[in-house]
């Protein structure tokens, strides 16, 4: 069975395209939900892209938790289905409570955009499940806010959990821990700083993005069995 995934658009997202690609290079029929929906029946996983969602007006994510999208992106995270946010959609999750702590701004001031190397720290997300402890990606990140912080208590959690899922090699961003991406204690929310949908093929630089794409079809497929 063909995995159906939305991938949704708020006002200023500007990766939905790029993820759209990705997935349907890798089988999958992804489609476009607009973020004033108020239904995600049928779909078995929802991304929410980079991009700058309603401006990033008061900060990342703040305007966009309360889109009518978000009840229904909360109640897939909550039956067990995949939800999975990257850049934008990381900092979009966290403000909807969905995951802890935040995106602050990047340690001197500045916007980044380049590659960087990755490290699977932990296979028990949907992202990374087909992944080996260890294993090291080379992926792109493109950020301004994107120095992941939490509490002393939460980063414990997460460290304990096994929920932080990549970490940086030589942090770029100044982010607690070296995180790059962390989940639920479920594992099928998910949120990373860098993309994968922008390193599906050699002409990108790097195929490495296929690893946690195909990480996240495979999770979907044994759900459907399940």
């Amino acid at each position: 069975m063909v995995a159906r995934i939305g991938v949704v658009v708020f006002p200023g997202s500007n990766c939905e395209h790029d993820v759209l690609l990705a997935l349907g290079s890798l089988g999958a029929r992804a489609e476009l939900v607009w973020h004033t929906s108020q239904s995600l029946a049928g779909l078995d996983a929802v991304i929410l892209p980079g991009g700058f969602a309603h401006g990033d007006y008061l900060r990342p994510g703040a305007i966009a938790r309360f889109s009518p999208v978000m009840a229904g992106v909360g109640a897939m995270a909550r039956s067990g289905k995949p939800v999975v946010g990257i850049c934008n959609g990381f900092q979009i999750l966290t403000e909807a409570g969905l995951l802890p702590g935040a995106l602050q701004k990047n340690r001197g001031m500045r916007f980044i955009c380049k590659t960087v190397q990755l490290e699977v720290s932990s296979t028990l997300s949907v992202l990374t499940k087909g992944l080996k402890r260890g294993q090291r990606l080379q992926i792109p990140i493109n950020h301004f806010e994107g120095n992941y912080t939490c509490d002393a208590r939460t980063l414990c959690e997460l460290e304990e959990e096994d929920r932080v899922i990549l970490r940086y090699v030589d942090n770029p961003n100044g982010a607690m821990g070296d995180i790059a991406g962390i989940c639920n204690r479920a594992g099928n929310v998910v949120g990373l700083m860098p993309h994968p949908e922008r390193s599906m093929d050699e002409l990108s630089g790097s195929k490495d993005g296929a690893f946690l794409m195909g990480s996240l079809l495979s999770c979907i497929d044994q759900l459907e069995l399940g």
